[in-house]
């Protein structure tokens, strides 16, 4: 933790503020930028429907007291009294708009919150208005809503008068959270603080239930306007439009744009754009030209370059790349500038489509025309080519790209790396990553990790181990994730002592090792049933501070229960339990499978009773009972069936067939007539078709009045019919007799 003596704060304040007084260019920037920023506070954002009043992020614009506290607030990566102290030195010096500007330039918006707090309990400092409305904008481009609503309270309780934008940004907040009922309740707060609901808290509310998928109920929000005699202006048709396109009415919209006409108001060129960009989606190219006409001839909106640039963007990301190509030309026959960034997206479009043909000839015409590809343009090439499998021309393309003006940068020589791993030429990657120096270009991380996959891919494990090392040396961390494919692939291959000295390694170096990498080790010794080496193991997650979840308990206790160390399957559970840990679908699998096979209901059931008191499982007992059917343990079974029959679901239904079926086998019908009888009495009607099969080995076994009963539950149902008066007599012989 760095300490800061006060004094030199108190020497950098006076060089801080004598600058400021010495450099008029300084003011000058500074007006401009309060200028812009009185601008911003009257425009709306199209669908946000509240006030940007952000600043310029800009550091050539950053005061340099905002520059100083920022630094501090970085620095510190706990909120500590003694940056307080120092804080509150620099802090008092600072006006409305520079406090905004420290809000805005935090990376995290609880940092923002917090020092927004600290700053409101400060001795003879009050936030001015906007700094509420800043922090407010701050947190509704987060789900932060509680931060919201408490600085909603914090400006009643200072007397800070509360605008309607000030409730929309709470609204969207609650839209981020996915909580769009909570953000319609906003309007009762508003009702309750007396704030006059405005047409842009409207707008929000449409654009949050747009957002949410309720399209019927933002239209219904238009009545709503108008029986507050506030009328819907073109950003509110827009939400909707938007919604209709995103729902595929997009008919419904193309109507929506005639009702704005003729309610007197017009189109703009974002209504069009969103229809144009459904149907950019679908390839329906006709459609795109006959809107583009009819948003000239009826609206006066001329198709402009912002329009052509969409329509190619748009066209080309969902792989059309041919009608972007239309537009292209159309766009510079109509004379707008066509640049590389539009040429790069159709190219990006074939490539991703395989035809690098195709796109090599768009680099051609690129040249043709007077505009020369980039290195993004050529990186898309190259990796086009390897994706096809051409590496050899991939390989010559970058050999080209210093000649063609354009030197080859690190994505450029990655994605051929990639390329060649991918085509199972990952020891010719590996030569032209150490020949990295000699080319003038420096691998990433991402670069190695490339080749790592691409070793571990081709079963080259060692390699693979020997890239994570040199990556490491580097300085790049390998992630989580990418530790734990080759960890599986060590213990795919048998080799879990090489997992563990990969994963050591990792954590000795510094690397992020998680309980994921842990387990992946120990199910790797469990497979090769070295059972000492995996709780060597989970000791080894103690030491470093890893807790085991429920996951790595069960495939310890899979691999005891398989060894039939049931005694110590259950101290291993209860150590579970005893953590807290919730037991997973697969643990149930693993635990009631295991004790099955062993026939250790027993001692099963007591231990999946707490299993169940901590996380319920509605299917456990089924799975008890199927699994010790599938045994042949078919007594044990039908002692469960009290367990299973209490809620007569269709999965105690399957159960209780089984249990059938499986006395059927063994050739004994009388239990299997009984399950039945249970069922009946629960109200479960079992399988017909099963029951006539248990009919006819009843009556063999010389039991007919048995069969007859089971017959005649499924006619007391409805679920059958006799064919004859004398068989219903024959079924109910001590009924009365039914006659014609």
């Amino acid at each position: 933790m760095l300490q800061f003596n006060f004094k030199i704060q108190l020497q950098k304040l006076t060089l801080i503020r004598s600058f400021t007084s010495q450099n008029p260019k300084y003011h000058q920037t500074n007006n401009l930028v309060r200028a812009s920023i009185n601008e911003n506070e009257l425009a709306f954002e199209q669908f946000e429907g509240f006030r940007n009043v952000g600043h310029d992020k800009d550091d050539d614009f950053m005061h340099p007291l905002v520059k100083e506290v920022c630094r501090l607030i970085d620095l510190r990566s706990k909120w500590t009294p003694n940056l307080e102290f120092e804080l509150k030195q620099l802090f008092r010096s600072l006006n409305p708009k520079q406090v905004c500007d420290v809000l805005i330039n935090q990376p995290d918006a609880r940092i923002a919150l917090q020092l927004f707090y600290w700053a409101d309990r400060q001795w003879r400092y009050r936030h001015d208005p906007v700094v509420y409305n800043v922090m407010l904008q701050i947190l509704s481009k987060t789900s932060l809503y509680q931060g919201s609503k408490r600085v909603l309270r914090l400006m009643s309780r200072r007397g800070v008068r509360v605008r309607a934008e000030s409730f929309g940004y709470l609204m969207v907040s609650y839209s981020r959270a996915g909580l769009w009922r909570k953000a319609l309740q906003v309007f009762t707060m508003m009702e309750r603080a007396k704030v006059e609901v405005s047409l842009d808290v409207y707008n929000v509310a449409v654009y949050v239930l747009v957002k949410a998928g309720k399209l019927e109920m933002a239209l219904r929000m238009l009545d709503r306007m108008e029986l507050v005699e506030i009328g819907p202006n073109v950003v509110t048709y827009n939400c909707l439009i938007k919604g209709y396109c995103d729902a595929g009415r997009i008919q419904d919209a193309m109507d929506l744009i005639e009702d704005m006409r003729l309610k007197g108001c017009f189109p703009d060129k974002v209504c069009y754009h969103t229809v144009m960009g459904f149907y950019c989606k679908e390839n329906r190219v006709k459609e795109i030209r006959d809107l583009m006409d009819k948003m000239l001839n009826d609206s006066n909106v001329i198709p402009d370059q912002v329009t052509y640039n969409m329509l190619i963007h748009m066209l080309s990301k969902y792989g059309f790349g041919d009608a972007a190509i239309s537009f292209l030309n159309e766009a510079e026959e109509k004379g707008f500038s066509v640049d590389k960034v539009e040429y790069s997206a159709i190219i990006h479009s074939f490539c991703q489509k395989g035809d690098v043909e195709k796109a090599k000839e768009l680099v051609d015409e690129m040249y043709s025309r007077g505009c020369k590809p980039d290195i993004v343009t050529y990186t898309d090439v190259l990796n086009g080519l390897c994706s096809v499998g051409k590496i050899d021309e991939a390989k010559k393309l970058l050999q080209q790209m210093s000649n063609l003006g354009c030197k080859p940068n690190t994505v450029s020589y990655t994605a051929l790396l990639n390329g060649l791993c991918r085509n199972g030429k990952s020891s010719e990657a590996k030569e032209m990553l150490d020949m990295s120096e000699e080319d003038w270009w420096i691998p990433n991380s991402i670069t190695y990790s490339a080749v790592m996959h691409g070793f571990r891919r081709e079963g080259k494990l060692s390699e693979a181990h020997e890239i994570v090392s040199e990556m490491i040396r580097k300085g790049f961390m390998p992630t989580p994730a990418e530790i734990n494919l080759l960890i599986q692939a060590f213990c795919q291959e048998g080799k879990p002592d090489d997992a563990k000295k990969l994963m050591e390694e990792c954590l000795n170096k510094g690397c992020e090792v998680n309980v994921v990498n842990f387990t992946s080790v120990i199910h790797g010794f469990c497979l090769k049933e070295d059972l000492d080496s995996a709780f060597s193991v989970l000791d080894d997650m103690y030491l470093n501070n890893i807790q085991p979840d429920a996951i790595t308990y069960t495939a310890i206790v899979d691999k005891l229960g398989k060894k039939g160390d049931i005694e110590k399957a259950i101290e291993i559970m209860n150590k579970m339990l005893h953590k807290s840990l919730i037991p997973t679908p697969v643990t149930y699998r693993v635990v009631i499978h295991r004790f099955c096979q062993h026939g250790k209901v027993s001692k099963l059931l007591p231990l999946l009773d707490k299993m169940l008191s901590r996380q319920p499982c509605k299917t456990a007992y089924n799975q008890v009972i199927e699994k010790l059917c599938s045994f042949g343990n078919l007594d044990e079974a039908h002692k469960l069936l009290g367990k299973v029959l209490k809620t007569a679901s269709y999965t105690d239904a399957n159960s209780c067939h089984m249990l059938i079926e499986s006395y059927l086998r063994k050739g004994d019908p009388q239990n299997s007539y009984k399950v039945a009888c249970r069922m009946f009495s629960r109200n479960l009607v079992p399988d017909l078709k099963l029951c006539e099969k248990m009919r006819k080995i009843l009556v063999v076994h010389g039991m007919s009045h048995e069969a007859d009963e089971l017959m005649l539950k499924f006619v007391e149902r409805g679920k059958i019919f006799p064919k004859n008066i004398e068989e219903m007599n024959r079924l109910r012989p001590f009924s009365k007799p039914v006659s014609v």
